[in-house]
Order: C-alpha cells, then sequence, then structure tokens
C-alpha cells in the first residue's frame, strides 16, 4: 500500500489496496477485523475513528438468547413492526444469526451488562418497544460505545489494518464514467479528500465497502452526530446504485429537550424498564393511539407526540420514570442519569422533557442478503444500505444485529468474488481546474439550515401531499444553486456535506411522493386510513 510523500503532488497520488472501507462504525469496523484475516485493508474515517452513529447507540443489540425466546418470534416481531414491507428471508437469515454475531463481538471483547448474584454468566437482556420478549443485550447505557471501544482497538491492533482518520470520500470511481464497457458498471475506488490538506487523491482497490451510516442531518432536529451527512447514500447513488424506501425516516420518539443538548437520546430501553410518557399535565396519553401505549412501534409513539403537541400547543411531552425508584434508574441508566442532571433534570424526581426526533433511516442503497449493491464489486452495509430487514419501520435494535451480520456475510462473498480486472487501468488524477478558493462559508451554512427546516416541516413525521410538492419544488431549486457553486469553487468538506444532504432530501422527497398509502413510518394525512386496506408497494426505487 502506497502513502503520502512530500516529494509528490497529492492530488498525483494514487493510494492502492485490496479492500476500501468507508466508514468507521460497527458495520465498518466489525467487517474491516473479518477482511483482515486473509487481506489488507484500508479504512478511511471523515473524522476521528470513533465519530459514527454507533458509537452513540445506547439501547443494545437484539438476538434470541433467553429460553422463553425463539426465532420465530423475534422474526415475527420484526415483520409486525415493518407494517408489511419487510423482506421475509433476509429477516429469518439475520435474526437466525444474532447468536453467532453475539459470539463475534464477545471475541472481539465487548462486556455487556449481566445479571447479579448467582447468575453472574448471564446476560441482562432488556425489552425495547415492539419486541415480544426480553432479548436485547446492553452494556449498560452505553452499548454504542463499549461495542465502539472494543472494535477499536482490535482494528489499531491488527496489522493488516490501515486506519486513515480526516479523509473525505468524495465520489467512487467506476467504469461507466471512466471506463465504459457497457457490460457491467464497477467499482474501483473512491477520490478521497484529506480535510487537512485539502488535496484529493485517488484510492483504488479490488472491493470498495460503503459503510458511512445514516443522514439524520437532513432535518432540523435529530439524534445523530454532525457527520450524518449521507455521503455514502450520495456517492452510491451518483455511481450508479439503486436507492430505495428513503420515505421511511424513523423519528425517535425521545430525545432530551433541552436548548444545550442538541442530540442526545433517552434510550427505547427506559420504557421498556417502565418509563411511562405523559404530557403537561401528567396524563399518560399515548394509550389512546396504542393498546401498548409507551411500547407501541416508534412510529406509532413518535406520531401520538407529534399529535399530542399539535393539540396542546407545547413544545414537548415527557417521559416519567420517577416510579421506578433511585436505585434503579440509576443503576440501569448511568449515563442517562447523569447527562440529564448536568441539565439541571434529576430523573429521580423529575419528568424528562423529550421530542421525536430523525433518528434512523430504514431505506438507502438497494443490497441482497450479502450486501451487494447494483454496481459490481461495491457493497453497502448498516444504515446507509437498504437490505429489506426493517421494511417500513425498523425494530428497536435490529440495527446493530444487522451491521454486524452482514459484516460476516459481505466479508464471505467479497473473497469469493474474482478481481475486477482493472487495476493497471489509467484514471486522471483530481483537477480543480479554474474553481475559485469556497467563498462566505455562511452561505453553505445558511443552505444546510434551509433544508433541514425543509425536511422537519413539509417532510416529517406527519406529511400531505401538498407539502411535498412544495418541498420538492424548493429543493430543486437548492439542487440548482449547489451544482453551479460546485463547479465554480474548490471542493472542501462543507460543501461536499451540503450537495449530499441536497440530493439526498431530492431522492427522500420523490420516493415519499410515489408512495400514495400510509404504511409504517410513511405517514399521509389523504391517506392516513388507507394501510388497513391497501396492498402494500413492496419498494419504491429512485433512478
Amino acid at each position: 500500500m502506497e502513502s503520502y510523500s512530500d516529494s509528490q503532488s497529492r492530488n498525483n497520488l494514487k493510494v492502492t489496496t485490496e479492500n476500501l472501507v468507508i466508514g468507521t462504525g460497527v458495520a465498518g469496523l466489525m467487517l474491516a477485523l473479518k477482511l483482515a484475516e486473509s487481506s489488507k485493508v484500508l479504512v478511511i474515517a471523515k473524522g476521528s475513528v470513533d465519530q459514527s452513529n454507533s458509537y452513540w447507540a445506547q439501547g443494545g443489540i437484539a438476538s434470541v438468547l433467553g429460553q422463553d425466546d425463539s426465532f420465530e418470534e423475534h422474526f415475527q416481531d420484526t415483520l409486525v413492526a415493518g407494517a408489511g414491507l419487510c423482506h421475509e428471508e433476509v429477516v429469518r437469515t439475520i435474526v437466525e444469526s444474532g447468536p453467532k454475531a453475539i459470539k463475534d463481538l464477545l471475541q472481539v471483547g465487548v462486556e455487556f451488562t449481566r445479571l447479579e448474584g448467582e447468575h453472574s454468566q448471564s446476560f441482562h437482556l432488556t425489552k425495547e418497544g415492539g419486541h415480544s420478549h426480553r432479548r436485547v443485550l446492553h452494556a449498560d447505557d452505553l452499548t454504542g460505545q463499549a461495542l465502539m471501544n472494543a472494535l477499536i482497538n482490535k482494528a489499531k491492533a491488527n496489522p493488516n489494518i490501515t486506519i486513515y482518520e480526516n479523509q473525505f470520500a468524495v465520489d467512487l470511481l467506476t467504469t461507466d464514467k471512466y471506463i465504459p464497457n457497457f457490460s457491467e458498471n464497477c467499482c474501483l475506488g473512491a477520490y478521497v479528500l484529506d480535510m487537512q490538506t485539502h488535496d484529493i487523491y485517488q484510492v483504488r482497490s479490488s472491493r470498495t465497502f460503503l459503510c458511512t451510516g445514516g443522514h439524520g442531518r437532513l432535518y432540523q432536529y435529530t439524534s445523530n452526530p454532525e457527520g450524518a451527512t449521507g455521503d455514502g447514500l450520495a456517492m452510491g447513488w451518483r455511481a450508479g446504485c439503486k436507492v430505495a424506501n428513503l420515505e421511511f425516516m424513523q423519528f425517535h420518539p425521545t430525545c432530551l429537550f433541552h436548548p444545550e443538548a442538541k442530540t442526545f437520546l433517552i434510550s427505547e430501553a427506559v420504557r421498556g424498564e417502565g418509563g411511562i410518557l405523559k404530557n403537561v399535565k401528567g396524563e399518560d396519553f399515548t394509550l389512546a393511539y396504542h393498546p401498548k401505549g409507551s411500547l407501541a412501534p416508534r412510529d406509532i409513539v413518535a406520531r401520538a407526540i407529534d399529535s399530542e403537541l399539535k393539540r396542546s400547543g407545547e413544545s414537548k411531552v415527557y417521559l416519567d420514570l420517577r416510579h421506578l425508584g433511585a436505585e434503579r434508574i440509576k443503576k440501569l441508566f448511568p449515563n442517562i442519569y447523569k447527562t440529564c442532571l448536568s441539565y439541571g433534570i434529576d430523573a429521580v424526581t423529575d419528568m424528562i422533557p423529550v421530542v421525536p426526533a430523525a433518528h434512523y433511516s430504514c431505506g438507502g442503497l438497494m443490497i441482497d442478503s450479502w450486501g451487494r449493491t447494483s454496481v459490481s464489486h461495491l457493497y453497502a452495509l448498516g444504515e446507509v444500505a437498504c437490505s429489506g430487514l426493517h421494511g417500513a419501520n425498523r425494530l428497536a435494535s435490529n440495527s446493530l444485529l444487522e451491521a454486524c451480520v452482514l459484516a460476516d456475510r459481505a466479508m464471505q462473498k467479497s473473497l469469493e468474488q474474482k478481481p475486477h480486472g482493472y487495476e493497471s487501468c489509467s484514471i486522471p488524477p483530481w483537477n480543480s481546474g479554474e474553481t475559485l478558493p469556497p467563498d462566505e462559508q455562511v452561505l453553505l451554512s445558511h443552505t444546510w439550515d434551509e433544508i433541514r427546516r425543509l425536511m422537519w416541516n413539509y417532510v416529517g413525521i406527519v406529511r400531505s401531499e401538498r407539502r411535498l410538492q412544495r418541498a420538492l419544488a424548493r429543493i430543486q431549486t437548492i439542487r440548482q444553486e449547489l451544482d453551479t457553486y460546485y463547479w465554480e469553487y474548490k471542493v472542501n468538506d462543507r460543501l461536499l456535506e451540503v450537495r449530499n444532504l441536497a440530493e439526498i432530501a431530492w431522492l427522500t422527497i420523490r420516493c415519499a411522493m410515489a408512495r400514495k398509502e400510509s404504511r409504517g413510518i410513511h405517514f399521509i394525512i389523504e391517506n392516513k386510513s388507507s394501510i388497513k386496506d391497501a396492498s402494500p408497494k413492496d419498494t419504491i426505487i429512485c433512478h
């Protein structure tokens, strides 16, 4: 593998590797460790290696382990949550692979919370919304950190893994663009921006894996960190991948409502352990919307909160766990308790103010059960992908399970694949041409803010056909403005993020307009009762 040289232009640099993994969440690092057992791997991180959605996951990973549980029940729970759009073969494959995924994580060094006393060898399992049993393994309420810390330590110690931090993948290298042969479109690697030097270089690879996470920053209120701008999804779409079901953006019902806490999530496990959603009058309002009340599927709970806020005119509802008692609260949710306390909210004596926030996309780049996209030698896994597991609404804690299982399956299938044969072909270095240095960055910040407000107001928890038409008209104008800016000014990370978000907003709106029925997360006012009679349209694909 080549490295940087002070004597050469970085824009002319070409790094070569067997496997290019873009993204450093659970999917990316688990995949890298598995590939590294037999080949070299280059992993690029947009920021530092620990900056990912995975790191902030609180709840846990779902898997059938309890004696009173079964694969069939986990399978059925997933189908129910997915509102008729899950791909059953994929669901069964991933659910039945759960115990092996847990074994893999234990071997990496993840320490899940266990029961105390004579049962200390057994895992403490929690129950979350939509699950019929306790089957969610966790590490207190910092599961994501426990997983990521273990994976990062293993990856950094592995001699077959090289990690480049502060690198931004700009676009994928494909034969359709550079060496068209009209028989198949094949991925050859990526152009990558060094965010410190601002140079763009080539990474050429035999196999490329997009593990770039989601795009929650598309919305004004989100639980996602700053980097969740859907870069892999936008790159994949520009490279020719099929994109599906982006209308299904899951809104987590309980994000902490506080002016200084922009993205802090109150885990669904809190409701699984008995936390109750209440309105400003202290009433449990959720039972009016679903018999499971606060533990109904996320889409129903989020809409219930949205309806309650619009009805009352309030800006928030509350999550009440005072009845659990101080000892149980502090033991089960130490980080949530500590964080709330830092904002002046004592969960032992106070109800926690919460609002819904964009959390997880159930759509993405279409893949098969092995992680393969419609572009040869390009794989996608994790939130960037649409495998068919989640359908119209993700069952809580199935996402980490999917990431681990597909990491194993993508590794197996990719190593069976023959080299693409384009290793020696010439692709031109990145050419900035006569572009100018970026002018006022405030213009990009304002555009990003406009996109987020547009999506929240018109393509949010509750939608209408008129709102979607207005959103489409405005986003088309924004895309045209950004396209002009992109070709006139030198590329930087903020320009790439805003450009990617604008493209994903456009794709999301088109998917939402194509699905005329209300189903799962996607709720259209004009068709809010149609789900009972509608024949579901399996997949909304954007080309």
